[in-house]
């Protein structure tokens, strides 16, 4: 066979090689996911508290997880502490400041595989316009379609600790701990399915 007739035949040989090189993309969905966090208070008891993630994309690769990346942002005036007042007081300025800088941002720089299902995201936080390094150990819990085989979903947990002095919430040093333990579920939707369902079930119940 002539060099020239093999090209066509190398090509569509390498063609799912290429496609198995990308990173699947999921979208992560907002309804299904949650920041959940808690701080001791004045050595009585530790408060919990809730955020939103309201946008982010999950790049996963099953194979190769050093392609694997994430971009979050989370919504800092949607606190919920259980208590409008309390609620009120976490967004001012001495606290998470959400009126001057509204949201937090979570970019990964490489993700590191430790076994077959957990792992560690290095990346950077920014809170409060403060950047700093931070390593989320995580766990794939599930990759695979729904019940009713609508999407295909991706389902992560993590926990971390974070010392809230460092992204300058100094205040209250009396009443409120320094170490704030978070706790993220997290469910991304692949593909083009999450735009379709952020936008036709924005409020329908989970499927």
């Amino acid at each position: 066979m002539r060099p020239i007739r093999a090209l066509p035949l190398l090509l569509l040989g390498l063609a799912p090689l290429a496609a198995h090189a990308e990173a699947t993309a999921y979208r992560i969905d907002p309804v299904h996911s949650q920041v959940v966090f808690n701080v001791e208070h004045n050595g009585f008891s530790r408060s919990f508290g809730r955020l939103r993630v309201t946008d982010g994309t999950i790049r996963f690769d099953r194979d190769d997880w050093s392609k694997s990346s994430v971009d979050a942002t989370i919504d800092l005036s949607s606190v919920d502490m259980g208590d409008a007042a309390w609620d009120k007081a976490v967004r001012g300025s001495a606290l998470l400041d959400s009126d001057r800088a509204k949201t937090a941002r979570y970019v990964s720089d490489s993700v590191e595989k430790k076994n077959d299902a957990e792992g560690v995201v290095h990346g950077k936080l920014t809170l409060r316009g403060v950047t700093l390094p931070l390593d989320l150990p995580f766990r794939v819990n599930r990759v695979g379609t729904t019940i009713y085989g609508m999407h295909t979903v991706a389902g992560f947990s993590s926990s971390v600790i974070l010392d809230r002095t460092r992204y300058g919430m100094t205040s209250n040093a009396n009443s409120i701990g320094n170490d704030v333990t978070v706790w993220l579920e997290i469910e991304a939707i692949r593909g083009d399915a999450a735009t379709t369902t952020e936008k036709d079930n924005a409020h329908a119940p989970a499927q």
